[in-house]
């Protein structure tokens, strides 16, 4: 509940901001800063060993055990990390930046774009090293604070910068956003009181092993999701152009950011809660069915809501002239009971620290799902390409559950089975009706589905969590 505030808190900051880019820069102008930022994420993949997932294991071990020493000691190895793999984005981005700027929009013209915008590798990596330190030591509301925050901040530099300058304000934009973030965590850190020990580089390779070992799987595996989103981006340019570039960016950002916000706020707590009963392989099957059942009774009523209102959120978030990208949006959201799935069972790999299957697992998804996405995009463009969203969701929750079967024993309980039908069969039933029915017809059903899908997901929470009795509490 507290990261899902500060998610919902973001999104109504994002869409506000979203407003003002779409109206200031245009679908044009989101196409470029997507592109950049689709470009640097792959830096940041190639070049951050996953430090900032894959050290909150280790913070979480020290310190549960209470030992000061060593969380001062694990602490210390976690900054020297952090420093070191953000210098080496920033070097990679400044050497590579007129390829950067030929191989993404086709011209050295974005040359110093690239230059400036190194910085931003090493402040995001010291800003995720703090960050690191406060989930895994449990300041979860400092953390969503700084959050907040920072998107607040965000907002109010960014939409003066945009007006006064337009498209040539989306990079001081993006490093201005990023000391923001980095000044935020910094101050938050501050407060653990986490005593300062002095760790040589061998003791920091020695003792950091654990985190790079499972690092470097995260960071392989970010690498591809990076690099394939970037080729995906690409061939739209190459196919669709710019602007087609900025329609689904924009879409993308409603799927994966608005919707997607229930991912982001469960498993802030849902790894760490998994990975402290890795070893029971009952627990683990119980807290994945759990956490699931969870995820699909907040996400169906949701995405029942984007089904039917869709083309009323991309006007007031964004403008008429990205109305193109409602039925990418539409089909693509519909996958997300799929993601809910195949994301609760793929954390267990992670649990279970296995970062070879992890790596296996996700680049075998990554390379048919490229495929998928530029095939359905060919096709049927933005249209073809939510389909193909969907479809690799389905496929992708089908190849974990039969991974995790084998390998742990695990097996959907019959409350998760009732839960995931009932749902699949609203969400179906809506997009059918969509589909089949004029505006006015579609709304009244639809509304009728939309009720009957939140009054089951309400019941349901409520069973499971006392939802009533805590409200009245409040």
């Amino acid at each position: 509940s507290l990261f899902g505030g500060v998610q919902v808190y973001q999104i109504l900051v994002g869409i506000i901001r979203s407003k003002f880019v779409a109206i200031l820069l245009g679908p044009a102008g989101m196409g470029i800063q997507g592109l950049y930022q689709s470009t640097l994420d792959l830096i940041k993949s190639a070049s951050s060993f996953g430090i900032d997932s894959s050290a909150v294991r280790d913070v979480s071990e020290a310190y549960g055990s209470g030992d000061t020493e060593r969380i001062a000691k694990t602490a210390a190895i976690v900054n020297r990390l952090v420093w070191a793999t953000g210098l080496l984005g920033l070097v990679l981005t400044l050497v590579l930046s007129p390829f950067l700027s030929k191989i993404t929009f086709g011209s050295y013209d974005y040359t110093w774009g690239f230059v400036i915008l190194s910085s931003t590798l090493l402040i995001n990596q010291i800003c995720a090293g703090q960050k690191v330190l406060l989930q895994g030591m449990r300041r979860l509301k400092d953390l969503a604070k700084a959050t907040a925050i920072g998107s607040t901040l965000g907002l109010l530099v960014s939409i003066p910068i945009y007006y006064w300058i337009g498209v040539r304000g989306i990079v001081p934009t993006m490093v201005l956003i990023s000391l923001i973030a980095m000044m935020l965590s910094w101050f938050y850190s501050n407060k653990l009181h986490v005593d300062k020990v002095h760790v040589s580089t061998r003791d920091s390779i020695i003792e950091g092993r654990s985190m790079l070992k499972m690092g470097l799987a995260l960071s392989i595996n970010g690498i591809l999701v990076t690099l394939f989103a970037f080729v995906l981006r690409w061939f739209i340019r190459r196919e669709g152009g710019i602007d087609e570039v900025g329609l689904f960016t924009a879409g993308f950002v409603i799927v994966n950011s608005y919707v997607g916000m229930v991912f982001t706020a469960m498993g802030t707590d849902y790894y760490p809660r998994l990975s402290a009963v890795n070893n029971d392989n009952n627990q683990c099957r119980d807290v994945i069915n759990q956490q699931g059942e969870i995820a699909i009774l907040i996400l169906a009523p949701i995405i029942v809501g984007c089904i039917i209102a869709m083309p009323f959120f991309i006007k007031l978030v964004y403008a008429d002239s990205f109305l193109a990208a409602n039925d990418y949006i539409m089909y693509a959201v519909a996958g997300l009971l799929f993601k809910a799935t195949s994301w609760a069972i793929a954390f267990l790999f992670l649990a279970k620290a296995e970062s070879r299957l992890f790596v296996i697992n996700e680049t075998i998804t990554q390379v048919y799902c490229l495929i998928l996405y530029l095939l359905g995009y060919y096709l049927g463009g933005l249209t073809g390409l939510g389909i193909s969203f969907s479809i690799g969701y389905c496929i992708y929750t089908v190849q974990v559950f039969i991974i995790a079967k084998r390998r742990y024993g695990f097996n959907f309980s019959n409350s998760f089975i009732r839960v995931f039908i009932i749902q699949s069969i609203l969400v179906f039933l809506c997009l059918v009706f969509k589909i089949i029915f004029s505006n006015v017809r579609f709304i009244v059903i639809g509304g009728v589905i939309f009720i009957g899908c939140t009054v089951y997901s309400l019941a349901s929470l409520n069973r499971r969590m006392g939802l009533v009795n805590y409200f009245r509490k409040r």
